[in-house]
């Protein structure tokens, strides 16, 4: 027989969960007592802001919902940022907050805000728990909402009357079940099948929920039995590895980029696993005229550039495996894409660039030769995302991990301890820019204090770099963008890790190889030349595919 409190944490350990990000406060100091007396891992954050990000980026690469706790009222608006992004991003998470009680939620009252009607627009379910013997059923269907075909984040609101509870219930949690994905359609595959023979010039747009499903295997084979050239999505990097033949890159930068080329030319685009919420279809279909097939576990979003001719829904590789199947014998080898290679020939001058400070090409490259295949960076949000997302070599799916459904800065640093939670045995690399930095650099104490490994190289450039690059471009001027920064290396140490600033290029390889093979935190500071931004720009604006 358990408590209240103690019935949330054996629902908990029913779905699985290993470790909650948060912060208590004075409304669930029982929910925290049992959780302590669990063997789930209790993490405490630093912001709940950073335990969010944290329990997102957990839940990005297991495929599991990551879980979060804060108290009521300030606590729980903090956690907002993070479950807004979880539920953009496609991503399971399950959050849990304080509340006060229902004697006096009805009326004016201390710390009390209306917490469920807030979370309702940034979840996929948000409700309170209203009385001890419903928790087993809210937490389950908390969880199966959470990671259902498109994952998202949900809200459970806990009254403080339910955490004091202390009699005894004689409830178990409900058995865990998974939802599966059901075999695609006959007939839809086969009208697939139609207007893939006669096309001319197809082209695969792989996206997140390709990376989710693990698609990897089925989209190499479909690409190469039919001789198909594959882009992806920012969120959807290394589902297809970038150094396959069939790959063309990434696709979402800011301005028409060499992998929009594969666009142009289509004419019918195959989106495996893409969602609209990634980026903006109107960057592929401008005229709206492509024809597309919808490939994904759930139905596409309606959208004017969007128009699906066919959608096969059910498991995606199943999908794709019919699909190749169907279509044996057909072949689209000649089908070149224009300007093939360019991004390859920029990446190849950025590693031999030495200027000071650093081309973003070059961190880039310096990045990539200190990651092995399996390790993971994560990218936040401004002109480094921009760099990396486009730029940087990805070879397996979830090894790049991006904001890119509300592209949040800040989450990266406190994502990556949430990754070395998951996934212990990889190397894990947090990237920022210097306005992101500063948002959760709080989270390094987290590390330093849970013995997490973090290593975090920080672009610097003493400004919110995308945004004065986005200025420049439209208005020919930037404002209030400029901004100073602390010392890097004295802030590092005054929490306990270890500061290294980048004095010339050269010094960037050999610095970010001994921090990842560091058990420590490290923080790295690494001057960019982001006047790189308006010549790339520029350059791009004078290609047009006939090269």
């Amino acid at each position: 027989m358990s408590t209240a409190a103690q019935l949330i944490v054996k629902c908990l350990q029913n779905e699985g969960v290993a470790v909650v990000f948060g912060i208590p406060g004075e409304e669930n100091i029982r929910f925290v007592q049992a959780l302590a007396a669990s063997g789930i891992r209790y993490i405490l954050t630093r912001h709940e802001q950073g335990a969010a990000f944290m329990a997102e980026m957990y839940g990005r690469v297991t495929g599991r919902a990551g879980v979060v706790s804060a108290t009521l009222g300030p606590g729980a608006i903090n956690m907002q940022l993070g479950v807004a992004d979880a539920t953009t991003n496609s991503t399971p998470l399950v959050a849990i907050s304080a509340q006060v009680g229902q004697d006096r939620e009805y009326k004016e009252s201390h710390q009390y805000v209306d917490l469920v009607s807030m979370y309702a627009p940034i979840t996929r379910w948000s409700a309170p728990v209203p009385t001890a013997r419903a928790i087993p059923e809210m937490v389950r269907k908390a969880f199966k909402v959470a990671e259902t075909e498109r994952p998202a984040a949900v809200y459970l609101a806990v009254p403080e009357h339910i955490d004091e509870d202390d009699a005894d219930y004689e409830l178990e949690p409900l058995p865990r079940n998974v939802v599966r994905a059901d075999a695609p359609a006959a007939r839809q595959v086969a009208r697939a099948v139609d207007i893939l023979r006669s096309a001319q010039r197809p082209v695969l747009l792989a996206g997140h929920g390709a990376a989710r499903s693990d698609a990897t295997a089925a989209l190499v084979r479909f690409a190469e039995e039919l001789g198909i050239r594959v882009a992806n999505t920012f969120h959807g990097k290394g589902v297809m590895p970038d150094d396959h033949p069939n790959s063309i890159g990434t696709v979402g930068f800011m301005r028409h980029d060499y992998v929009n080329f594969g666009f142009d030319n289509a004419d019918v685009v195959i989106a495996v696993g893409y969602e609209l919420q990634e980026f903006d279809p109107v960057r592929i279909n401008p005229q709206g005229d492509k024809k597309i097939i919808h490939i994904h576990r759930f139905p596409a979003e309606v959208d004017a550039h969007y128009s699906v001719s066919v959608g096969i829904i059910g498991d995606i590789s199943d999908s794709l495996n019919q699909l190749a199947d169907a279509l044996s014998g057909c072949s689209f080898d000649g089908a070149e894409v224009p300007g093939s290679g360019l991004l390859d020939e920029e990446f190849a001058r950025g590693q031999q660039d030495s200027r000071y400070p650093l081309a973003p090409q070059r961190v880039v490259a310096d990045t990539r030769a200190a990651l092995g295949r399996s390790d993971v960076v994560l990218v936040d949000t401004g002109a480094t995302k921009m760099w990396m997302a486009r730029l940087y070599p990805t070879f397996e799916r979830n090894t790049c991990l991006i904001s890119n459904g509300l592209s949040t800065m800040g989450f990266a640093l406190p994502g990556a301890l949430g990754v070395q939670l998951a996934q212990p045995d990889v190397k894990v690399l947090a990237v920022v820019g210097d306005g992101a930095f500063l948002m959760n650099s709080q989270e390094i104490e987290t590390a330093v204090r849970e013995k997490i490994p973090l290593v975090v190289l920080i672009w610097e450039d003493g400004g919110y770099g995308l945004i004065e690059w986005k200025m420049d471009l439209e208005l020919g001027e930037h404002h209030y963008v400029r901004f100073g920064n602390p010392d890097i290396v004295q802030y590092a140490q005054s929490f306990g890790a270890k500061g290294y600033r980048i004095s010339h290029a050269d010094e960037l390889l050999p610095t970010l190889r001994a921090a990842l093979d560091d058990d420590g935190v490290s923080l790295i500071c690494c001057p960019v030349d982001y006047s790189e931004n308006l010549r790339l720009t520029d350059r791009l604006g004078e290609l047009d595919e006939t090269l």
